[in-house]
């Protein structure tokens, strides 16, 4: 089924496919993916090459485009582009604590879930490839963030499907844990919040004083779920984006009003925090988030929290020490701890199935390191420097792993480059794609 729509400057389609909820199944039970088809106005009957683009995440949908804005308007010079909603998101088969309440029990749940990383996003990728190309047909592909470690994946279990790939803030560890991801994770965040209180030192007060009352007295968040001092330390995902800094310092201007018994915590600011922290929008994002760093050849145990337990190896984290003395209280970064499945209400119905999940061993390795080494698919990446989400170091070390890549290592741009540059930051790609760089 697909239906066309007309928005300012672009034609999109609508694609829903069938795949296999397990790919080793094909027989087995069938869910739905969805993609969004867009090519440029008046172009709807060129021959065009085509251009895959994964999101990142886990647990990310594909950009909604409201016309040529963005990398989507560089990117639709040359191509007719697929935005594809990744297993378990947008207009997919979707997996929420609403849907999966129709599954059975947590146990169900983690089973169900166990099939949406990257190895299964890569062959539904190539399910819909070969149903829009044909067998012999290949396309470009865009992996930001997490589509770039879904990019490495693909270039290890199906390149032959790829005529070039283009990373953008995605180069994954190919042979890393998730505790060696955390322990280089924490001293980026530190750097962070470092450079926040650099630019508005006004903040380390106003922090303090909002932990300090969140220790005492944990804040109600408009949608029933909590405001504790750790929730409000990962209000420090926002400082590895380009803008991140000035909107949590926003945020932090608002944050009392005078009550009836004094100063509390504002509405304006409960409800900007509850917009940042929910993972209603986004569930997978939570439940899922360490598995992607699970592979049997690197740690053949459970991620078991990862980033909950290195958390203890850095107590500068720790928000009731820091008030103790005179220094900031941190924010924390990209990390899912279990208290967020008490403190979330779109969480709570998934706290056993996140539990069964970080218990879980033995997951399949997503990448294959030998073949990546002989890697012939030209392969353009951008290495954002003291990216806080994926680690510069463990990127320059897969580039070096990985044949016919290059790098270009930029620190003009946050993790978000490629969102936020408009048309430049995938121009620069693809003019080295063309030789032009």
């Amino acid at each position: 089924m697909s239906s066309l729509s007309r928005i300012p400057g672009i034609v999109t389609t609508d694609h829903f496919f069938r795949v296999p909820l397990d790919h080793g199944d094909p027989g087995g039970e069938a869910i739905k993916v969805y993609a969004r088809e867009v090519v440029a106005a008046g172009r709807e009957n060129d021959e065009l090459p085509w251009l895959l683009y994964l999101q990142g995440g886990p647990g990310g949908k594909a950009n909604r485009p409201l016309g040529r804005d963005g990398w989507l308007d560089r990117a639709l010079d040359d191509h007719r582009v697929l935005l594809l909603d990744q297993r378990g998101t947008g207009r997919s088969t979707p997996a929420t604590r609403q849907t999966l309440a129709r599954r059975g029990d947590a146990r169900r749940q983690a089973d169900y879930l166990a099939h949406f990383r990257a190895d299964s996003i890569v062959r539904d990728a190539e399910l819909i490839r070969r149903q829009l190309l044909g067998e012999d047909g290949k396309w470009s592909l865009l992996g930001q963030s997490f589509g770039g470690f879904c990019t490495l994946t693909y270039l290890s279990l199906a390149p032959e499907g790829l005529r070039e790939a283009f990373v953008t803030g995605g180069l994954a560890g190919l042979r890393r844990s998730a505790d060696e991801v955390y322990r280089a994770a924490y001293p980026r965040v530190a750097r962070k919040n470092a450079g926040h209180y650099a630019r508005f030192p006004q903040d380390v007060a106003a922090v303090r004083r909002i932990a300090a009352h969140l220790i005492e007295r944990p804040a109600a968040l408009p949608d029933g779920g909590e405001l504790t001092v750790q929730a409000f330390q990962a209000l420090g995902m926002m400082l590895g984006s380009g803008t991140g800094s000035y909107v949590l310092h926003y945020l932090l201007e608002e944050a009392w009003v005078e009550g009836p018994d004094g100063p509390e915590l504002s509405d304006t600011f409960l409800a900007g925090a509850q917009a940042h922290l929910s993972f209603a929008m986004g569930p997978l994002y939570a439940v899922l988030h360490e598995s992607i760093y699970g592979q049997r050849s690197v740690d053949a145990g459970a991620t078991d929290w990862s980033a909950e337990r290195v958390r203890k190896e850095f107590p500068e984290f720790d928000a009731a020490a820091a008030l103790a003395g005179d220094g900031p209280v941190l924010f924390t970064g990209e990390m899912i701890y279990p208290w967020m499945f008490e403190t979330d209400p779109s969480l709570r119905p998934l706290r056993e199935t996140a539990q069964l999940l970080a218990e879980r061993t033995d997951w399949p390795d997503l990448y294959d390191t030998q073949r990546l080494a002989s890697n012939q698919v030209p392969v353009y990446a951008a290495v954002y420097h003291d990216d806080m989400y994926v680690d510069t170091a463990h990127s320059l070390e897969t580039a070096d792993s990985v044949a016919a890549l290059r790098t270009w290592i930029t620190n003009e741009w946050e993790h978000d480059g490629v969102r936020v540059s408009g048309r430049r930051v995938l121009d620069r790609l693809m003019r080295m794609a063309r030789g032009e760089i």
